[in-house]
């Protein structure tokens, strides 16, 4: 009798005790037990550029949600003040240069002392580097796209003065998009790279056929989970980052 009443306990508490988990929980649990997930499309890059230099916006041809390709300029800085510095490098290069020339002219018939031949070789190397280096800086005065994609967001306006560092323009290479999501850590045993499985999307209904591409080398120890990427078999230009759905797997 008495081990019937505490069979009838623990039972109850049991109940009482998977009553009291939040619902969200409760509701994850039973999703990864039947072998669907969270899972959302996310863009393979997602890059803030800022700026190398400070001074003055003078371009801006991309807007919030255009497109644009490799290469494509972003935006500019006003670079007059930097151009001038470039073209006074290159006139102090050009002179260097000639200099020297004449020095190792004389130094061949024994004219010139070798630390005068030292000092010029100097000059001409100095001036060659500060060449460069202003080249570098007026290349800084515009930025261009390293990958094709959309504009996220602008967080400067043109003819706004801006420091070196400032955050100036978000990006995204939206094209392909990968399918992000977590899974029990015990998955493992029969997930494989490669392995298919199906992407409900919630704001258009869709089902798609995704593909595992890489999974995380780390295992979560608090959630016993690992994040999984996945590969969209066929593009569709209706997808965009940030939509979410059900990704359903085939357990064995």
């Amino acid at each position: 009798m008495n081990i019937l009443k505490s069979k009838q306990r623990f039972c109850g508490l049991f109940v009482l005790s998977w009553l009291a988990l939040p619902v969200g929980y409760a509701a994850e649990a039973q999703s990864m037990d039947s072998g669907s997930v969270r899972a959302q499309l996310v863009a393979r890059h997602n890059v803030i550029l800022s700026s190398e230099l400070s001074g003055r916006v003078d371009a801006f041809p991309k807007l919030e949600g255009q497109s644009f390709k490799k290469g494509d300029k972003l935006f500019g800085l006003d670079c007059t003040l930097h151009q001038a510095r470039l073209a006074k490098a290159k006139a102090l290069y050009v002179e260097a240069r000639q200099v020297n020339q004449v020095n190792t002219d004389l130094d061949r018939l024994g004219s010139i002392s070798t630390l005068e031949m030292d000092v010029s070789n100097a000059r001409l190397g100095a001036a060659g580097a500060e060449k460069t280096m202003m080249n570098a800086v007026v290349d800084r005065c515009q930025i261009y796209a390293p990958f094709s994609g959309k504009v996220v967001a602008s967080f400067v306006e043109r003819h706004q003065f801006v420091a070196e560092g400032q955050e100036m323009l978000s990006i995204i290479d939206d094209a392909p998009l990968e399918v992000e999501t977590l899974v029990p850590s015990n998955w493992l045993m029969w997930l494989k790279p490669q392995q298919e499985f199906e992407l409900e999307i919630d704001e258009s209904g869709r089902r798609l056929t995704v593909q595992v591409s890489r999974i995380s080398p780390v295992i979560d120890p608090v959630s016993r989970s690992v994040k999984i990427f996945g590969r969209l078999q066929r593009t569709d230009p209706g997808l965009m980052p940030g939509m979410s759905g059900v990704a359903i797997f085939a357990k064995p």
